[in-house]
């Protein structure tokens, strides 16, 4: 039996929405025995749907989630992600908190996929920790990202998600020195 938590090459990221919730779970069983990955989140979301988060070396996380594609289940989509930052698998893992006096940025997006991919960007770009990922869940199917750095850092990187959201984007915002509370909010929400 593998041991999914201990990785030599984690770099890779994979995605895939399921339309099903008891087919997800199902396809999330088959993805795991498939290759050598780990689970890094599964849940439902909005709209009846199954979100699945993979990730392992290139090679493994590309056949689990080919095995996806081709497994019959009806698929909202997939994706992966190559050389994704090590702040976008880590928020997946956990929810991150501030330094004290951090600024904090706060990136809305239309869909999960584009949340996604611009958080991972925003990460490679700019000197900020990613402290919340929101997929879909109880928000209509939009996904949000909370990060956290230095004030010039935050706008940095809330820049570039924007960049890559495009017509994406819902809002955008930077908060200098925010109150303790309305961070702590921020962070404990509903997932």
């Amino acid at each position: 039996m593998r041991n999914h938590n201990q990785f030599i090459d984690v770099d890779t990221l994979g995605i895939v929405e399921v339309q099903s919730i008891a087919g997800g779970v199902e396809l999330a069983d088959t993805m795991m025995k498939t290759a050598d990955i780990r689970l890094m989140r599964a849940a439902t979301i909005c709209s009846g749907r199954y979100l699945i988060f993979v990730a392992g070396d290139r090679a493994a996380v590309s056949s689990s989630v080919q095995t996806a594609r081709e497994s019959g289940r009806s698929l909202k989509g997939s994706f992966i992600i190559s050389n994704a930052s090590s702040e976008l698998l880590n928020v997946l893992q956990r929810d991150g908190q501030p330094a004290e006096g951090d600024a904090i940025g706060i990136v809305e997006c239309r869909s999960v996929a584009a949340g996604i991919a611009a958080a991972d960007r925003a990460a490679k770009r700019s000197a900020i920790q990613l402290l919340r990922l929101v997929t879909g869940q109880g928000i209509n199917g939009k996904s949000y990202f909370v990060l956290s750095g230095d004030v010039a850092s935050v706008r940095e990187a809330t820049e570039n998600a924007e960049a890559a959201l495009g017509k994406n984007l819902v809002e955008a915002v930077v908060i200098p020195r925010p109150d303790a509370s309305v961070v702590s909010s921020l962070i404990r929400g509903v997932r």
